[in-house]
């Protein structure tokens, strides 16, 4: 007849442990780990419930750390995105964060600052760490290699039973929610023409960079099938010191597009400094409507993503399991303000 005895100890203060437990059940000591540290892995329901009793009756209590082991960070989600600093991605974290708090979850965040190879690294961590679900928040770059380097160590991640959305780019093979970057900077190029505009400039970021170069292309196809001079394309680093730096390189344009929001602050505070008046001398306008811009003075033009919608939606594709899907082709607005000025 088994003893029971009280707390993690036999008579004499032996410590009961997971062989003891093992022993008593007649079961293997794979099988008593499964049963009670918390792995996935399936037992039978009278192997589960021999051991179960055994540890009751043993007073054995599951081991808090090998708990964790076996079942990975199940209640963890993990943020990858390329700047913390831009208020782009930092809308894009919130609305995911509010959503893993909905699930009772915790977030880990990291920051790329623009390096893919930090990205995979982050991934493999991850993976490591045996998190419940990854987003991915950024754009993805022109380099196929990069990409499919990606695409394997995400791929590797979900074989062992993670889960995996992206915001940007559908490259991945995961769930994503996709920006319609070229249809919200063709209505905004459309929309500025028609308040008269004919001479504009482009600070276009960088080339390989797949968010600004599908804007840049977006606002140029539609300038060019309006029948109006090409604008003039200016690259740089995808911030507020490459759009500081870039709008002083617009020659004659009337109206400067920034591919993002950060870019055009900078552009503004470069004009400001050179006393070129905005919108006076040159209008200016941005993309994605950030929070920031509320305090902007002149207040800013651009095209507003719904950038928390988009974090939150991602990351609820992530937990809710089944094959991957894409949300594509996600509306931009375009926002006038007091940066662009209509012509006569």
């Amino acid at each position: 007849m088994p003893v029971r005895h009280t707390g993690n100890r036999f008579p004499g203060g032996l410590v009961v442990t997971l062989e003891d437990v093992a022993k008593q059940a007649g079961v293997s000591l794979a099988t008593a780990s499964r049963v009670l540290n918390g792995s996935t892995r399936q037992v039978g329901a009278a192997l589960r419930a021999r051991v179960e009793r055994a540890a009751d009756e043993l007073g054995y209590r599951a081991n808090i750390a090998a708990q964790t082991l076996a079942r990975g960070a199940g209640n963890v989600i993990g943020i990858v995105v390329h700047d913390l600093t831009d208020p782009y991605f930092a809308a894009l974290a919130d609305g995911a964060m509010r959503t893993a708090a909905g699930e009772r979850l915790l977030v880990m965040v990291g920051t790329t600052h623009r390096d893919p190879e930090q990205e995979i690294a982050y991934v493999a961590t991850l993976h490591a760490q045996r998190v419940r679900a990854v987003l991915l928040a950024g754009s993805r770059v022109a380099d196929e290699r990069v990409t499919a380097r990606l695409a394997a160590e995400l791929a590797a991640y979900q074989a062992s039973g993670g889960r995996v959305a992206c915001v940007g780019q559908d490259l991945l093979g995961v769930d994503t929610v996709a920006p319609a970057n070229r249809d919200g900077a063709a209505a905004l190029a459309r929309s500025l023409a028609g308040l008269g505009h004919t001479r504009f400039a482009v600070l276009a970021g960088p080339p390989h960079l797949m968010t600004a170069a599908d804007r840049c292309a977006g606002f140029v196809t539609a300038v060019r099938d309006l029948g109006l001079p090409a604008p003039r394309v200016v690259h740089g680093p995808f911030d507020r010191d490459g759009g500081y730096t870039a709008a002083q390189e617009t020659g004659d344009a009337t109206c400067v597009f920034a591919v993002n929001d950060v870019m055009a602050v900078g552009a503004l505070a470069a004009y400001r400094e050179r006393g070129i008046r905005v919108p006076d001398d040159v209008s200016v306008a941005g993309f994605d409507d950030i929070v920031t811009l509320r305090d902007q003075v002149p207040s800013l033009t651009t095209v507003r993503l719904p950038l928390k919608d988009m974090g939150a939606r991602a990351l609820e594709l992530a937990l809710s399991g089944g094959d991957s899907r894409v949300v594509e082709n996600v509306p931009g607005e375009v926002v006038l303000r007091e940066s662009v000025k209509p012509l006569p």
